[in-house]
């Protein structure tokens, strides 16, 4: 009797084998792997060349290995103002500010930034809410600093006695516990107070300096609630405290304002009775956005719209009416100036927070900060990465079933019922369960549509062929697209600080009325740089362009000249109010982070000129060669001023002195070399390399496309500069002996 079921089972088991065996053949599967693994390696390649030449390098990790971090809150930094009033308040970088001249300045806005503060010694994802005390000629600046190993905020402080052109960091002023942020610092019989923002402990804490600035001591706990953003400020014989509380029911975040009143800072504080004041929408400037101020005699309060996205703008409000029983106050406009660079700018997407404090001369001084992305940028970001990745996988899977390498979108054999012995419960639940039917029922439905696809469609014909070019492309800007979300930081091409620092240079270029086309062009993409301040356009030859025809984020300036010459490039130019002048030809466009890049390291040798071309003239006679050349011999002893950071006042100067005018009227004469001959006055008047190379990511000449190139034959181009070169050499001396070696910088920039 024990003998049957096993004969039975041995044959049935035998039928059904083959049937297996054919399903899991490693013959039938192997196209599949295979398709997948050359897609895998196509699609990663495609990414790394993306990568390497396309994305920007992410600046703030390249200035701070200890912070600045990617945060979702931002990455928020401080600049400071000027005005007669604080309705006319203007960057620093437009009050011509000078520290080092020999440095390339004026100052720039941000003046502290993340990797300042991380540099000191304080890791430092980002700095906001800042708020000024002034000690005589000494500006301490009290900012909310986000430590990027604990993720709260605390205090620091910085120390400048330049007018806010430098900041020393001098560490963190307060540490709790808990987060702080919004530092209102104020003075109140001959001590100073510090009221931070610290909800996360449910109550509102009063310090006072023990040691200014640096030592703090807890006063007085004046209120147990949890208020955000509150100051502390005297008027009409009271003091009024404003503030925001989220904690009750139906409180709407970042849109509710409340008013206390008392005789003194301490306390004892009664609420208004129109408490509270506003519980609206975000955007009405609610929550408070810095220290409020007097002028002519009226009351401001300044206030914050988050409307858009957390920290949008500030919003500047007169108090009208503050009594114990009324308020009113209407909007005004604030005079600050939006800056329309986007990313570029460091607070080109949002400011939330600005403090304005009249100093002893009667000028008005601000602080305020900004950040170039959006609040919650950074999940957004990796969201949106995730999401094309996941496109790149489903066009990679019909690419494949198009192909016929994949045989279904859905193999069945994942399903339980194809992995192998189960548990009689397993399959009364598999029989018995609606949405494991359903489920099943759907994938084989789309398992047979996709085989009448490849029917529909057939890849072998023309019509089959171009959808599947249109599904490659689509896949490959999908690809492309998801690594830069995830990986391409927030898309800005930022400035490069030097020694924390950043500054400004004027762009200038050469042209006349045949080349408008490459001008607008020029102007609408290198306007939106970060450092650039002013576009000077030096018109040669025929009617000028209206000012109205650029489409410019900063002052462009059209200079007329009189007569059409080369040597008009490098004009004096008293208008010009930046040391470093960038002159690039209005044919060549390359990243605002390659400009970035240029601009950094000619603030390291502002003595010398620092560009994106470079030549070597060698031979018996002097030859003038492409860069290929020069690479071959591995140096290079010219740049070509087309594409060149030079400081105004040395080299326009040196190129118009008595000296050179032989080399000017060669230049008249061969309408050409202009560039050759300033290489030898600047090696001319140096014993020291007078040249620098940074290599750009890439570069194009737009004359190509518009047939308006000034030297149209290249050989005879260089055949005219070669004639320059000796012409040059009898009157100022060899250039053959200064040659510089490519990849010898720690920057990597001049491979």
């Amino acid at each position: 009797m024990g003998s049957s079921p096993i004969v039975v089972s041995g044959s049935s088991g035998t039928r059904n084998r083959p049937n297996n065996k054919s399903k899991n053949d490693p013959c039938v599967s192997s196209s599949g792997f295979v398709y997948l693994l050359v897609s895998f390696v196509v699609l990663g390649s495609i990414a790394g060349i993306y990568v390497r030449f396309m994305m920007t390098p992410n600046v703030h990790a390249s200035n701070s290995s200890i912070g600045c971090k990617e945060d979702d809150e931002g990455s928020w930094s401080i600049g400071v103002f000027y005005g007669d009033s604080p309705f006319s308040l203007k960057p620093i970088e437009d009050m011509n500010i000078w520290r080092d001249k020999k440095a390339a300045w004026p100052v720039a806005n941000p003046v502290i930034t993340c990797a300042s503060a991380s540099v000191a010694g304080f890791s430092s994802n980002f700095v906001a809410d800042p708020f000024l005390y002034v000690k005589g000629d000494v500006f301490y600046l009290f900012f909310e600093t986000k430590n990027s190993i604990t993720m709260q905020g605390d205090i620091g402080v910085a120390r400048s006695t330049d007018k806010g052109a430098s900041w020393e960091q001098l560490g963190i002023a307060l540490d709790e516990d808990w987060h702080l942020s919004y530092p209102y610092v104020f003075e109140y019989n001959d001590n100073i107070y510090m009221l931070p923002e610290g909800r996360a402990k449910g109550q509102l804490r009063l310090y006072r300096a023990v040691n200014f600035p640096m030592k703090w001591t807890l006063e007085k706990i004046i209120m147990k609630k949890p208020l955000v953003d509150s100051f502390i400020i005297p008027h009409d014989g009271k003091y009024w405290l404003f503030g925001s509380d989220h904690s009750g029911i139906g409180a709407q975040y970042n849109a509710q304002l409340e008013i206390w009143y008392s005789r003194s800072p301490f306390g004892p504080w009664r609420p208004h009775k129109k408490n509270p004041i506003y519980n609206t929408d975000k955007s009405m400037g609610a929550r408070n956005g810095g220290r409020p101020f007097f002028f002519d005699g009226r009351l401001y309060r300044v206030g914050q719209d988050d409307g858009e996205t957390y920290g949008r703008r500030v919003r500047l409000f007169k108090i009208e009416v503050l009594t114990t029983d009324r308020f009113e106050e209407v909007e005004v406009p604030t005079g600050l100036k939006e800056s329309i660079k986007g990313r570029n700018a460091w607070n080109g997407a949002r400011s939330h927070h600005l403090d304005v404090q009249r100093l002893s001369s009667g000028e008005w001084v601000g602080v305020m900060d900004g950040d170039r992305v959006s609040s919650g940028d950074a999940s957004r970001r990796f969201h949106l990465g995730c999401a094309s990745v996941l496109g790149v996988a489903s066009l990679v899977i019909l690419f494949g079933v198009l192909l016929g390498a994949v045989k279904g979108l859905v193999p069945l054999s994942w399903w339980p019922h194809n992995v192998g012995k189960r548990s009689d419960a397993s399959l009364d639940w598999e029989r018995s369960s609606l949405f494991y039917s359903r489920m099943r029922l759907f994938c084989s439905h789309l398992n047979r549509a996709s085989s009448s696809l490849r029917a529909t469609i057939k890849p072998n014909s023309c019509s089959g062929s171009l959808v599947l070019t249109l599904i490659f492309l689509v896949t490959v800007v999908l690809m492309c697209t998801g690594v830069n979300y995830i990986y391409g930081g927030s898309g800005a091409h930022e400035a490069y600080p030097l020694h924390g620092q950043y500054s400004q240079f004027t762009l200038l270029t050469m042209t006349y009325d045949a080349r408008i086309w490459n001008l607008k062009m020029y102007v609408n993409h290198y306007s939106r740089c970060s450092s650039v301040r002013e576009i000077v356009v030096v018109w040669n030859k025929g009617q000028p362009p209206e000012l109205s025809e650029f489409d410019s984020a900063v002052p462009v300036r059209i200079r007329v000249e009189e007569r059409n010459s080369l040597n008009n490039r490098f004009k004096v130019d008293p208008s010009i109010k930046t040391r470093a002048v960038l002159e690039l030809d209005d044919d060549i466009m390359m990243p605002c982070d390659d400009v970035e890049r240029g601009f950094k390291v000619w603030r390291e040798h502002p003595e010398r000129i620092v560009g994106f071309y470079p030549r070597l003239a060698n031979g018996s006679p002097l030859k003038y060669r492409a860069e290929k050349h020069a690479r071959k011999h591995n140096g290079y002893n010219m740049i070509l001023t087309g594409a060149a950071f030079m400081d105004t006042k040395m080299a326009f100067e040196m190129y118009w002195s008595k000296e050179a005018a032989p080399g000017r009227e060669v230049v008249d004469n061969l309408f050409n070399c202009e560039d050759v001959l300033l290489n030898f006055l600047y090696a001319n008047a140096s014993s020291s390399n007078t040249v620098e190379y940074v290599k750009p990511a890439w570069a194009i000449d737009t004359s190509k496309f518009t047939g308006v190139a000034i030297s149209k034959n290249t050989q005879i181009h260089y055949g005219l500069r070669s004639s320059c070169l000796q012409k040059f050499s009898e009157m100022y001396g060899s250039i053959t002996n200064r040659k510089s070696e490519f990849n010898r910088r720690m920057d990597g920039w001049d491979v």
